[in-house]
C-alpha cells in the first residue's frame, strides 16, 4: 500500500469500528472485463447496507485507470467508489465520486 491507500485502511477501519463498514480487504477482488484485461479495485468493501462496494483510492487520474473503473461498473452489479484525500488547507478528508 502507498501512503493514501494506508490513511485510507485507517479510515476503513474507523467506519468499521463505528458500524458503518462490515469488512474490507486491500486488493481482495480481480475483476475481469475484457480478455487479458482486469481491474483490481484496492479496496472491497462490504457497506452496512449488504452492498459490496469496490473502492479506488488516488492521488490523481490517469485516463486507463479512469475508463477501466467505468467499464467495470457498467460490468458487475456492485458500488464502485473512487476516493481522493482532500489537501489539509481545503479541510482534509476525503472526496467521493461514485461511479
Amino acid at each position: 500500500m502507498n501512503k493514501t491507500e494506508q490513511a485510507y485502511a485507517v479510515e476503513l477501519q474507523g467506519l468499521q469500528h463505528a458500524g458503518g463498514v462490515l469488512w474490507f480487504r486491500f486488493e481482495g477482488i480481480k475483476l475481469r472485463l475484457a480478455d487479458n484485461t482486469f481491474y483490481t479495485p484496492d479496496f472491497a468493501v462490504l457497506a452496512a447496507d449488504g452492498v459490496l462496494e469496490m473502492h479506488e483510492v488516488k492521488g490523481f487520474w490517469m485516463d486507463d485507470a479512469r475508463a477501466k473503473i467505468k467499464i467495470a461498473a457498467d460490468q458487475y452489479p456492485l458500488r464502485f467508489v473512487a476516493v481522493r484525500a482532500k489537501p489539509k488547507k481545503d479541510g482534509g478528508g476525503w472526496a467521493v465520486e461514485e461511479f
